[in-house]
């Protein structure tokens, strides 16, 4: 196994001459599955196209990083990498933060604030007739107009912030696949639209390329005019001059990206409008094997060594095991992205790459995490398909866990038992977040209860390294209910269940709450009364932040419009520095 090409040299070791497709990356090049681009590029290489990578391009100077591999036959990918590159650049007081985990050694010089829009910029100015693609987590969360919290301001769907094509929202393995389809056909086809470099090889222009790629799932794109089958919600320029009218539309936004049955939705903007397609059903679990089975390195590129980066020397030996989130956290960007339908992998091909981590040269023993956007959620779905069409509820969990969901963590506790098995992994941990509230749950099937007992001992009991990561948020009913957790006595409840177990069994281990201050209606005499309940239950808060508002979440539109985009009742927001350092001040009592 090689990394795929990343300079002209490499590219003509593998004895390519040109390449179809060329990806530019906000990360450094980690050819592992919890890299986006990493998965994008096998995902192609396996469809037959000749894939390169560019990471971290200089964006100064003569922009040699952009003509390194030439000009591709189909079209540029750009994606900022695996996090919205100004989350993993600032803080939540807006200063830069002090290293980079996903740059060679942690540096926070190597990518630009927003390299979607700089890193397009650089690809017009020298391949101006190339379409350009737009993916990752960033584009998912400006695919529509958006706040930035960066600029404090509405902003524009990306696509009319930049020269791109293109949007390819949410996980793109098969919109991309599709898309690359497409272009393909219409090259072999020789179009009277396309036309021929010196080579004689044809290539994609952004005429063709309207003409082709339009309507494919999980795109966005601008039209001169509104199509018949959408769903319009309140444009850029309304949406500008009145609050209600953009909070109305994130309401839209957030239960279409949570329907089985997704409409089109259409936003005008200017002149134009932008075209938001529908997601793909769910991947199936045969769908999610093909794409973690791919030939992954799972290590950098050469080009790195010497050099530590930070994401990945954490990730390394972390096994996802599946996909979604029916959480629906107000303030949580993965419902935007991943969506809340459950996408799991098979115990086949988790166990296969558990032990092809226990070959890798610097496996000690200890797989890091066993997991997925929210640990104990594997295989979970809605009994009654039916009923899971028809619903645009965006939690699962929230205002109390749906009838219709099939609480069973049994498949989960037997992979976790069948891994730890495998010769050479003496621990197996989950890193992941766990939702209590899910383990706590009372099911109608008694035997379901069983398994989530089962579940909660060996999980604290053989699956624990020390600290078990929790995510209560906020201790008050009012700010609870904003956020879409459950009350803060459930927390409680885990955490007498975590002591005795652990006590039981002579075990020396933490139960480690995360909390929020600064949230969309949580006031000062809110955090008083979590810095009084926290303190009588003997914590000390170490796992603490301020709420960030990200683009394209509900809490970050209460923050931005003062409003509740489901009831559009005003919601209050401590905003200056000082109001929400009075807050964050009642998480550190003991310090004072």
């Amino acid at each position: 196994m090689t990394h795929l090409p990343t300079t002209r040299r490499e590219m003509l070791e593998r004895g390519w001459e040109q390449l179809d497709i060329i990806l530019l990356s906000g990360d450094a090049y980690v050819d592992h599955p919890s890299f986006g681009v990493a998965v994008i590029a096998r995902v192609l290489e396996a469809e037959g196209y000749r894939v390169g990578v560019i990471p971290q391009p200089s964006w100064h100077g003569d922009l040699r990083d952009f003509r390194r591999l030439g000009r591709p036959r189909l079209f540029f990918g750009v994606s900022p990498g695996a996090m919205d590159s100004m989350v993993n650049k600032y803080t939540a007081a807006r200063r830069l933060r002090s290293q980079d985990a996903y740059s060679p050694d942690g540096r926070h010089d190597m990518r630009p604030d927003m390299p979607t829009i700089v890193y397009t910029d650089c690809v017009r100015r020298i391949f101006p007739d190339v379409p350009v693609v737009l993916g990752g987590v960033e584009a998912s969360l400006r695919r529509l107009a958006h706040y930035d919290y960066w600029k404090e301001s509405l902003r524009p769907s990306l696509l009319a912030q930049t020269d791109a094509d293109l949007i390819i929202w949410g996980m793109g393995e098969r919109p991309i696949a599709e898309l690359a389809r497409r272009l393909s056909d219409a090259v072999e086809s020789y179009h009277p639209a396309l036309f021929y470099d010196e080579t004689g090889e044809a290539h994609v222009t952004r005429s063709v390329f309207a003409d082709v790629a339009h309507g494919i799932p999980q795109t966005a794109w601008l039209s001169g005019q509104k199509p018949d089958d959408c769903v319009e919600i309140a444009s850029y320029e309304d949406c500008l001059a009145d609050p209600k009218c953009e909070a109305s539309s994130i309401r839209v936004i957030e239960e279409e990206s949570n329907a089985l049955t997704p409409r089109r939705i259409a936003q005008r903007t200017g002149s134009q409008w932008v075209v938001c397609e529908g997601q793909y059903s769910p991947m199936t679990t045969e769908e999610l094997d093909a794409v973690y089975d791919l030939p992954y390195t799972r290590l950098p590129h050469p080009k790195y060594n010497g050099h530590r980066i930070p994401a990945y020397e954490m990730i390394r030996h972390s096994i996802t095991m599946h996909r979604g989130c029916f959480g629906g956290c107000a303030f949580c960007t993965i419902s935007a992205h991943q969506g809340k339908f459950i996408s799991s992998r098979s115990k086949r091909s988790i166990l296969a790459e558990a032990e092809a981590i226990t070959h890798m040269p610097d496996f000690a023993g200890t797989i890091s995490d066993l997991g997925g956007p929210s640990a104990n959620m594997y295989r979970m779905a809605g009994a009654d398909k039916s009923r899971c069409a028809r619903c645009r509820r965006p939690s699962c969990l929230h205002p109390s866990v749906c009838p219709n969901l099939h609480v069973d963590h049994s498949p989960l506790t037997e992979i976790y038992r069948e891994v730890s098995a495998i010769k050479g992994v003496k621990h197996c941990y989950v890193g992941s977040g766990v939702r209590y509230d899910l383990i706590l749950h009372r099911n109608a099937d008694e035997s379901l209860n069983h398994a989530s007992a089962d579940y909660a001992r060996q999980l604290i009991l053989h699956h624990v390294s020390g600290r078990l990561k929790v995510a209560p948020e906020h201790t008050e009913p009012s700010v609870l209910s904003l956020m879409r957790k459950p009350p803060f006595e459930q927390f409680a409840q885990f955490k007498h269940l975590f002591d005795r177990i652990c006590n039981a069994e002579g075990k020396c281990q933490q139960l480690i709450p995360y909390f929020i201050s600064s949230h969309p209606g949580c006031y000062e005499r809110d955090m008083e009364s979590l810095a009084r309940k926290t303190r009588d239950m003997g914590y000390r808060l170490e796992q603490v932040q301020d709420f960030t508002p990200t683009p394209m979440t509900i809490a970050t539109e209460m923050w931005a419009t003062g409003f509740d985009p489901y009831t559009l009742k005003p919601v209050f927001s401590a905003k200056s520095d000082e109001e929400k350092q009075r807050q964050r001040q009642y998480f550190f009592w003991w310090k004072n």
